[in-house]
């Protein structure tokens, strides 16, 4: 009875062991897991680099990624509109000095994410877009007067988004827009400019005052003719006589007489 009991025990107690064995196995299991991390996650908007050993191996779209633990890293490269805003200077066609805030929205073309990588790095805003803004800007503004820069402004946009797109092909990255936010000229300038408007707003003004008074004198000249032809007409035909001449004499007197009429009511023939 008693050996019966004792090898209750033993075998409860193995079986005991055995448990604890595997659950503390399984708890190293997964610790190993954290540990070594086979798994990655790569966000909306973006793709994975996954490298091997350091070298390029493949690319990760948006997800869970499994990775071999320590041989596998995967780099996340943020293929969304992205927003770079520099401060910028350079000098005009005229040599005047131009500060300019310049907006550039951009993205990097997934497809090309290795390439990109490889040769440039994560880090590409800083090793190719803002160095870019400045060589284009500069380049832009020295094809253009400092005034140009102000009247042709949208053109001067054009231009220089046109040039930055080219420019970053090669890089794969793509330049949605850029715009200039605005443009930054010496005080000097700033007053010449302001006098030359005053300047060509005093000569608008006195063209307009020319053009009124020949339009004045035209009107003058007209009505005088006309009055001309009038009389001349009426003379033509015989309609101007001395009566006639009278009796306009007549409607425009004020009925005031004079002191000194000399023995005659002025305008009046009294027969």
């Amino acid at each position: 009875m008693f050996n019966d009991m004792t090898d209750q025990d033993d075998q409860d107690n193995a079986k005991t062991q055995k448990l604890i064995k595997r659950i503390v196995g399984l708890i190293l299991i997964l610790v190993l897991i954290v540990l070594l991390n086979p798994f990655a996650i790569v966000g909306a908007g973006s793709v994975g680099v996954i490298t091997r050993f350091g070298a390029i191996n493949r690319v990760a779209e948006p997800g869970i990624v499994l990775k071999i633990p320590v041989v596998e890293r995967v780099h996340t490269m943020d293929t969304r509109t992205q927003k770079d805003q520099v401060e910028a200077q350079a000098a005009s066609k005229d040599l005047q000095i131009v500060k300019s805030t310049i907006a550039v929205n951009y993205h990097l073309d997934g497809v090309e994410a290795t390439q990109v990588y490889q040769n440039i790095g994560v880090d590409y805003q800083d090793r190719v877009i803002s160095p870019a803004i400045q060589d284009m800007f500069k380049a832009t503004t020295a094809q253009y007067t400092a005034e140009e820069l102000i009247t042709q402004r949208e053109i001067v946009r054009e231009t220089a988004e046109a040039g930055l797109s080219k420019k970053m092909q090669p890089y794969h990255i793509v330049v949605d827009n850029f715009n200039i936010v605005n443009f930054d000229f010496s005080p000097e300038f700033n007053t010449a400019i302001e006098a030359k408007q005053v300047a060509q707003q005093s000569v608008e003004t006195a063209k307009q005052n020319l053009a009124r008074i020949e339009v004045e004198a035209k009107q003058a000249q007209t009505q005088a003719q006309g009055q001309a032809d009038a009389q001349k007409a009426l003379k033509d035909t015989g309609a101007l006589s001395a009566e006639y001449l009278q009796y306009l004499a007549l409607t425009k007197w004020n009925g005031i007489l004079p002191t000194y009429t000399g023995g005659a009511i002025p305008f009046v023939n009294i027969k």
